[in-house]
């Protein structure tokens, strides 16, 4: 028997109003909330939350000496679509040059990365 239910995966970063929005732009979802904590809560899924995190250094991938910490796959039907869009919407680059794999690693606007998968 679970002692517990996953509430919510937390992201710290700089903005929290302004990286709930990166992602529900990217999940839909609906935004909630002010200041130093913001929801995300995403159709049929867990919320994302956001929280404001003074001197916030973002995650080193790929390093040796910085760890990514964690990072979220995203499964998106179309790797090349999703691509576009979420570099459109402030994400950058950190591994996609192998375009026969079926996922690709970028990080959000505020250093966290992620995976779009078509797995």
């Amino acid at each position: 028997m679970a002692l517990a239910t996953l509430g919510a995966v937390v992201l710290d970063c700089p903005d929290p109003r302004a990286l709930a929005g990166f992602y529900a732009e990217v999940l839909g979802g609906t935004v909630e909330g002010e200041g130093d904590w913001v929801d995300l809560k995403v159709p049929g899924g867990q919320p994302l939350a956001f929280q404001a995190a003074p001197g916030f250094a973002a995650p080193g991938w790929p390093s040796a000496a910085d760890s990514q910490q964690f990072h979220l796959d995203l499964a998106v039907d179309d790797l090349d679509a999703a691509e576009a869009a979420v570099l459109a919407l402030g994400a950058r680059v950190l591994d996609a040059e192998d375009r026969s794999r079926n996922w690709r690693v970028y990080a959000d606007p505020a250093g966290h990365p992620f995976c779009l998968c078509a797995c």
